[in-house]
């Protein structure tokens, strides 16, 4: 998928009138209290993440791809709320977090979550193996194995989020650890908020890998930076209905 394609002036108008959304909103709020989605997020916003998500993995599962030698499809993502003290339910057993730090015209930390199993898979084919019998102790070798392969997903991802917002896109090398929320092992690099955004994609890697990949950012975070895309497309619908006869 290209991010030329994106963002047509279909696109642009279906977003700013908030269509389509109304599947991946929570319509209770559960027994920690968390606001229902449509309460944190407006339509337009869940929309907005989620074409984000599908610009910025639609470009990375190329990468993924060729690095992997093996057909890679992300499919279009979900948009969901989790509290902080949801965070054990959603990850009950350990899992692979890379932490990527946004420093250049978006500012803010985010994590990629995998499970053990995937990112063992990964981290064998990037390492020679057929990625049929890996290693899942997942030491240090193959966390940076995983994290390579992250570190070039994410800067493609940078690359296609650049055009959209039409200004410079940064990361920093992201940072790959082991995340068991129950024990508290790798959480230090969890930002201590309240509430996350949680953009879930479905992933396949060849027959190997059937699975999910997620981004979880804070719902600050995700509402600035949204806001960056709504703005810059409101901008692009004023230009071009300005040319219009």
């Amino acid at each position: 998928m290209s991010h030329d394609d994106m963002l047509s002036q279909e696109e642009i108008d279906a977003l700013l009138n908030g269509q389509n959304s109304s599947e991946q909103n929570d319509s209770q709020a559960n027994s920690n209290n968390r606001p229902p989605l449509e309460d944190a997020l407006s339509t337009m916003e869940v929309d907005a993440i989620g074409e984000l998500g599908n610009i910025s993995f639609g470009s990375s599962a190329t990468t993924l791809s060729t690095i992997l030698n093996q057909k890679v499809e992300i499919t279009t993502p979900t948009v969901n709320l989790v509290s902080n003290q949801e965070l054990v339910d959603e990850f009950p057993t350990p899992h692979v977090a890379v932490i990527v730090d946004y420093t250049t015209g978006v500012e803010g930390l985010n994590l990629l979550i995998i499970r053990n199993h995937d990112a063992a898979v990964i981290a064998d084919l990037m390492l020679g193996g057929d990625g049929t019998n890996p290693n899942e102790e997942l030491g240090e070798l193959q966390l940076s194995a995983v994290q390579e392969s992250m570190n070039q997903m994410m800067g493609t991802a940078a690359t296609s989020l650049s055009s959209v917002f039409n200004k410079k896109i940064d990361i920093s090398p992201p940072k790959t650890v082991v995340m068991d929320v129950k024990t508290g092992e790798g959480m230090d690099y969890v930002p201590n908020e309240d509430y996350f955004v949680k953009v879930s994609f479905e992933l396949k890697v060849g027959n190997l890998i059937h699975s999910s990949i997620m981004q979880m950012m804070p719902l600050d975070f995700a509402k600035n930076y949204v806001e960056q895309l709504i703005n810059q497309m409101k901008n692009k619908k004023l230009l071009t209905n300005n040319k219009s006869p």
